[in-house]
């Protein structure tokens, strides 16, 4: 015996309430139990078979049996027995009601074709009045019997990535002469516009959503208006119901499954761990494996997209947070490379050293022939909070740009020629240049020597530019808040006097000043020269160690895919946007090892490099979810953020921040009320078949919605009567209720598929 109790007694149950068990819907009740047959020696349980089939005389001595039983001990629990194969999930019940009424249930299932007066609800509503023999044989059916009616509709949206002509996007006609015209369909890929489909297309999490139409109960003359009500507008219903329809990868995809930015990320984990072994990245082309390895061709577009099709990057999309971490900025040529690398390959090592030294040949020839450097902003300053191959691509471009330019020494003296750029460094020169000023003591800071270079430069420029001007005269140029003007009015050059900090003799400033000679500034020595500091970039980059290559492409790599995802449309879901802000955060957390030049446990970098992918690709998931429901449900936000509420807290638990009793593997259920005003926007998800379409179906049920059959058409039929002597005999006892229902019947059907419960009470 297996027995069923109901979960919530004090609350007023509903007739369709989605937690009621299958017998709860079709019988009406509420506890119940079901008896099974078993076979074998008494006490062993491993005896049981389950393939038993019990035909109808077996089936109600059991029932006998058992209710015998139940009465016996007082129990008015309903009790079932399966009858005939179990796929048609057929049952027979009794039900003990005291010392008054018994309750008899009888289910049957037909899964062909179902006859076609029993496909209307006219047929099925006379079907439900047949049971009431005595009834008809008095003449007395519609004058004394009143019977109730309950329908469930529910309807599923047409799919959104099938093969129909619903799905062509583009219609292109081309004519060529002789020839007839050739039509050209383009098939619609629902994330064509997503930021990420550049470098995968993703497997749209939403298959579709159910709709869900209640009647509520009211009462049925005759069968015409069962008629009436089979072609009645979906828009009559009292009450809509939306819920999801998701993808099995969504609720039962193992880790590492998925295919995007976090398997790609995972297998850069991977050649990381195997760049340790190998000290220089041509040891990786001669001994890898040639299979590796992609063709020729597919590595000339790459390098192709990467130089001959790259364009400045646009920093207006960069994540606030994203600073924070050490990578390059998406869509610059550094960035570009590794996730161009991602995919190259299946991103082992072998083929990200071909690509490397490949991408630096193509960075060689730019610099060689003063071409500029493609997807490289130059605004004349180092992005410190980069990379360091970032920052030494930058100092490239301004080389390539200061290489090719002539100084004009013949210039006018004017106050614009005196102008000088200042030193430009990237990370590891600002270090080296620190070590120095250690090396040689304490007596100038590191700024403080930086700004006497430039400043003497800057004096010396001055002084050439103004041969008659005096300290004064560059102070109040050079400074205007530290010097105050006495200047003329068509004086020139202008003249003033210094502020009392400015007019010490000791002053360092004078000092400089003093010491340095008139220079213009196109004589002197440059800051910066282009052509040394060029070629040390080149020898950097051709000599890079392996490790060191993947330390930097990893944390651009995550850097761009979280940049590239970030772009995402997904409107005003905060669950999602706070996901996207503490992945952010826990990159630049699990990152920052890789910074130093030495790794102090591999083992353990490795390892949190893996559980940080896993991290990734759960919210890479969640937010490709967030794309598709705000996708298709952009005009009703509400329905969207409940639906992506309900979806994140289901899919907390498997993100490892949930509460550890959450059953893990529980069934995703969501439904949403949907408002009146809301439902002309659910309405648009069912379009209305094309020609295409419409031949493919032969439409056997009523209740269609925009040309959509329902899925399923669940319907309940109620009859109470009143006890009284002249229906169930001379000797109703006192005391017994005025109306009861003493017939239910339970409809669920298509037009392949038919079910039918009944129960009958009577006055024993």
């Amino acid at each position: 015996m297996e027995y069923y109790f109901q979960t919530n007694c004090a609350a007023k149950s509903s007739e369709w309430t989605d937690e009621l068990h299958e017998l709860q819907l079709m019988f009406g009740v509420k506890e119940f139990m079901t008896g099974h047959f078993f076979c074998g020696i008494p006490g062993d349980c491993t005896c049981y078979c389950s393939g038993v089939v019990l035909d109808v005389p077996e089936a109600s001595k059991l029932l006998s049996s058992v209710a015998i039983a139940l009465s016996n001990c007082g129990s008015i629990w309903p009790a079932f027995v399966p009858v005939h194969d179990p796929t048609r999930e057929a049952f027979f019940g009794i039900q003990n009601m005291g010392t008054i009424f018994t309750r008899r249930f009888d289910a049957d299932r037909i899964r062909s074709q179902v006859p076609i007066k029993l496909m209307h609800l006219e047929g099925l509503h006379q079907l439900f009045l047949s049971k009431f023999v005595r009834l008809i044989r008095d003449g007395f059916l519609n004058k004394f019997l009143k019977v109730k009616f309950l329908m469930r509709l529910t309807y599923i949206t047409p799919p959104f990535d099938g093969e129909d002509d619903a799905q062509v996007r583009e219609h292109e006609v081309s004519q060529s002469p002789g020839k007839k015209d050739i039509q050209t369909y383009i098939k619609t890929i629902w994330d064509d516009d997503y930021p990420w489909s550049n470098w995968y297309s993703a497997e749209d999490p939403l298959k579709g959503f159910e709709l869900t139409a209640i009647w509520s109960e009211h009462t049925v003359d005759d069968s015409l208006e069962m008629e009436e009500l089979e072609n009645a507008s979906v828009f009559e219903a009292e009450k809509w119901l939306l819920s999801p329809v998701l993808e099995l990868n969504m609720t039962d995809d193992p880790m590492g499954h998925f295919i995007g930015f976090s398997s790609q990320l995972r297998l850069l984990v991977k050649a990381l761990d195997a760049s340790f072994e190998v000290k220089f990245i041509e040891d990786l082309i001669t001994d890898g494996n040639p299979a590796s390895v992609p063709s020729p061709s597919v590595l000339d577009r790459v390098l192709k997209g990467l130089f001959h099709d790259g364009q400045i990057p646009d920093r207006q999309h960069d994540h606030g947070i994203g600073g924070t971490i050490k990578g390059a900025p998406l869509g610059s040529l550094f960035a570009q490379f590794c996730l161009n690398a991602l995919w190259f390959g299946n991103c082992n090592i072998h083929a990200i050293a071909v690509l490397w030294i490949e991408f630096v040949r193509e960075v060689r020839w730019c610099w060689e022939e003063s071409q500029p450097l493609p997807r490289t902003m130059t605004n004349g300053r180092i992005d410190l909070s980069s990379c360091l191959i970032h920052q030494k691509l930058q100092m490239l471009a301004i080389c390539i740009g200061k290489k090719g330019v002539k100084r004009d020494v013949n210039g006018n003296s004017s106050v614009s020629d005196v102008d000088k750029d200042p030193p430009i460094m990237t990370e590891d020169m600002h270090e080296e240049r620190l070590q120095a000023v250690e090396a040689f003591g304490d007596e100038f800071s590191f700024s403080a020597l930086l700004e006497r270079e430039i400043l003497s430069s800057d004096m010396s420029a001055f002084k050439a530019a103004n041969p008659d001007a005096v300290f004064e005269d560059f102070i109040r140029w050079h400074s205007p808040g530290i010097g105050k003007s006495v200047r003329m009015k068509g004086d020139w050059p202008p003249r003033g006097r210094l502020s009392a900090r400015m007019s010490d003799h000791g002053n360092s400033w004078r000092k400089i000043w003093d010491e340095s000679p008139s220079l213009p500034a196109s004589e002197q020595k440059p800051l910066l020269d282009p052509i040394r500091e060029g070629e040390k970039i080149l020898h950097y980059l051709e000599t890079l160690r392996p490790c060191m290559l993947v330390e930097q492409m990893i944390s651009s790599a995550f850097k761009a895919s979280l940049d590239t995802l970030s772009q995402t449309s997904y409107g005003d879901l905060k669950q999602m946007k706070l996901k996207i802000e503490q992945l952010y955060k826990t990159i630049s957390t699990s990152l920052k090892p890789l910074r130093g030049n030495i790794v102090a446990d591999r083992a353990e970098l490795i390892g949190d490099l893996v559980r940080l992918c896993a991290v990734f690709e759960h919210v890479e998931k969640l937010l490709i979810f967030a794309a598709s429901i705000r996708h298709k449900l952009a005009d009703a936000t509400r329905l969207c953020e409940a639906i992506f509420s309900d979806f994140y807290n289901y899919y907390l638990p498997k993100m490892g921040t949930g509460s550890s009793n959450i059953c893990y593997d529980k069934v995703f259920k969501s439904k949403q009320l949907i408002k009146a005003h809301e439902r002309e926007v659910i309405i648009s998800l069912f379009p209305h078949p094309t020609a295409n379409q419409s031949w493919r179906k032969v439409l056997s049920m009523g209740n269609l919605l925009n040309g959509h059959e329902p899925l399923t058409r669940e319907i309940i039929f109620l009859a109470h009567d009143g006890a009284t002597d002249d229906q169930y005999g001379r000797n109703v006892p006192r005391g017994s209720p005025g109306e009861v229902c003493t017939h239910r019947m339970y409809v669920c059907g298509t037009s392949n598929d038919l079910q039918v419960a009944l129960s009958v009470t009577s006055w024993d």
